[in-house]
């Protein structure tokens, strides 16, 4: 998946400013696909370019003017297509689990400490999520807005999002459990 698509992705709800679709993606789309405001401007750049988005100049008194894009036809033929197309399997590939795989040859203090702040970081972001489904579902049980719900994409990678920070912070507490009693008890030969 190119950065392109999940731009288009989050642009399906409206016209968004380069600054709102780096909220946008801080909120929602973070949880599967990271980006820095700096790439997001020159991926609409790009994106209108290819005329995959299109632009349009907000004058505003009292600030500076703004850009508003918004996905074109050909820009939801190419989701269409980018859908269409087989997904590759995903794959874990995190500096910490290269810790943890060491830490019987290393000091464990700085891992447990890492596991221990990864920990702390996926509860909070347990606890983002899980307001931000509140918010997507709108008054409606979860059943009912599966069901009947306007737009349930952005709902369902949030489930996801708040599936993998669950078993992340699960992972971590436990893994830090186990260091801690390892380093507390005699090892045996």
């Amino acid at each position: 998946m190119a950065l392109k698509h999940a731009v288009l992705a989050a642009l399906l709800d409206g016209e968004y400013s380069g600054y709102q679709l780096a909220k946008a993606f801080d909120v929602g789309v973070a949880n599967f696909w990271h980006a820095l405001p700096q790439q997001l401007y020159a991926e609409l750049t790009r994106l209108e370019g290819e005329g995959l988005v299109a632009g349009r100049q907000v004058v505003q008194e009292t600030r500076p003017n703004k850009r508003l894009f918004h996905v074109t036809d050909e820009g939801l033929a190419e989701l269409e297509r980018f859908a269409a197309a087989a997904s590759r399997p995903s794959f874990i590939r995190d500096d910490l689990l290269v810790k943890v795989q060491a830490v019987d040859r290393i000091d464990a203090a700085p891992v447990i400490a890492q596991l221990t702040e990864r920990a702390r970081m996926a509860a909070a972001k347990v606890e983002i999520f899980e307001q931000l489904l509140v918010r997507l579902r709108g008054g409606l049980d979860e059943a009912e807005f599966l069901a009947h719900g306007a737009r349930i994409g952005p709902y369902l990678t949030c489930l996801r999002g708040l599936g993998f920070e669950r078993e992340t912070r699960d992972w971590c507490e436990r893994i830090t459990g186990v260091l801690r009693n390892r380093s507390s008890a005699p090892q045996r030969p």
